[in-house]
């Protein structure tokens, strides 16, 4: 269970989290939470997400990357203020689709925003992995008919039973990374429009991809997959690791009705040793780049989000 000071510290916090605490560590009433998520609208980082965004329904101009400007230097690291990336936050943190739809969002994009890549059409995604997971998530969440981008998922697994966005250079083995952004879509287009037969086999492949390797390492050698799936940063964006998968499964198994998997249990102990003393889990260092404004603390400090993230997952599995 949450201590007392826990809880009260993971409830001082924006909207964004606030009503997702309530809801799931607190066990507060549906009328407490959903008045708490509708402030994310009005409050905090979604509203001011909200007011960055363009006349045309795009944010900094461009669907993945910023539209670029001469007068600004080139930068280290991915930018994450382009529209997908917003899209993905305010998503995330809870946000009433209606409050989009109200502004026309879905249909200006349609009209207005187009993908670096090729210059293909914002909804109809692109060729990468997780660029088109975010566009079925998203394109769920807005009411846009994604049906033809979850089929692209089904078409375009691996033999290994995953995915990777390198296979336009020609890879033929899955990703952990690309991997898990195609399972949570998949999730999401089954949690929505029920999935069909095709999209939820890919889905158990997918899982079954992870699951062989214990959520961690390399099916051929045992080894530890790479040292980043140990560690944890608030915003995970396209990151793999132990935290973010295991986040998966528990939202995977309560959809399906399902015990989790034993074979999490290495996970599960990764998340649970970086869990310090006083029951926080610290921030990481997060991937660089530009960012609209800072929602996490710096590395090394306790992390609010990172501490939910991860006492959720225990309660989860230890209740099990």
């Amino acid at each position: 269970m949450v201590s007392g000071d826990l809880t009260t510290w993971l409830l001082d916090s924006d909207p964004a989290l606030r009503w997702q605490v309530e809801r799931d560590l607190v066990g507060a009433p549906p009328e407490v939470w959903e008045a708490t998520r509708a402030r994310v609208a009005t409050e905090g980082f979604g509203a001011r997400l909200l007011a960055l965004q363009d006349p045309d329904g795009q944010w900094a101009g461009g669907a993945f990357f910023p539209a670029p400007s001469p007068d600004e230097p080139e930068e280290d690291g991915q930018p994450w203020t382009a529209t997908t990336w917003t899209l993905n936050s305010l998503r995330e943190w809870g946000l009433d689709a209606a409050v989009l739809h109200g502004r026309r969002t879905a249909e200006l994009l349609d009209e207005n925003c187009r993908w670096e890549y090729d210059d293909l059409p914002y909804w109809g995604g692109e060729v990468d992995c997780c660029i088109n997971s975010w566009t079925v998530s998203n394109g769920l969440w807005l009411g846009v008919d994604v049906t033809s981008n979850v089929e692209w998922f089904v078409e375009h697994r691996l033999p290994d039973g995953g995915w990777n966005c390198e296979w336009v250079e020609g890879s033929t083995r899955s990703s952990f990374h690309s991997t898990l952004n195609a399972l949570k879509a998949l999730l999401d287009d089954e949690t929505t429009t029920g999935g069909t037969e095709a999209s939820r086999a890919a889905r158990r492949s997918g899982e079954e991809y992870l699951l062989e390797r214990d959520l961690l390492h390399r099916l051929s050698t045992g080894e530890l997959v790479g040292p980043w799936v140990t560690r944890f940063a608030y915003p995970m964006r396209w990151a793999y690791n132990a935290l973010n998968a295991t986040e998966y499964f528990r939202r995977a198994t309560l959809f399906d009705g399902t015990p989790p998997d034993p074979r999490v249990a290495d996970a599960i102990a990764v998340v649970r040793a970086a869990r310090q003393a006083d029951g926080t889990w610290s921030q990481g260092e997060v991937q660089p780049g530009r960012v609209w404004f800072d929602v996490e603390v710096p590395a090394g400090e306790p992390s609010r989000w990172l501490t939910f993230y991860g006492t959720r997952v225990l309660r989860w599995w230890d209740s099990a």
